[in-house]
């Protein structure tokens, strides 16, 4: 099974997804990074199931779908992955992962 590691800017996207939901219903902001954190954990065993990032050909970059939010991470070749980023469906991903 691969491991899964959050970088910092992963990390810090979950935290303002977080805050930017916990100002109108913050048991709702932690449903969804929960959701979130959960189905990244899918990625263990089954690391391929989002589909393939194809504007940065040269590495292993896929996207997962949560909701209308978007998990992008790296399969690194020993097998195991980061989690570079959460995005909204509405941001434009291009932006932040080139």
């Amino acid at each position: 099974m691969a491991e899964i590691s959050w970088t910092a800017e992963a990390e810090r996207w979950l935290r303002d997804i977080y805050d930017y939901i916990a100002q109108d219903n913050p048991e709702s902001a932690s449903r969804v990074v929960d959701g979130i954190y959960e189905k990244a954990q899918l990625l263990r065993r089954f690391p391929e199931i989002g589909h393939r990032y194809d504007a940065i050909p040269d590495r292993h970059v896929r996207i997962l779908l949560y909701g209308h939010y978007r998990i992008a991470y790296l399969i690194k070749p020993d097998g195991n992955i980061d989690i570079l980023g959460v995005f909204h469906g509405a941001l434009d991903i291009d932006r932040y992962l080139r």
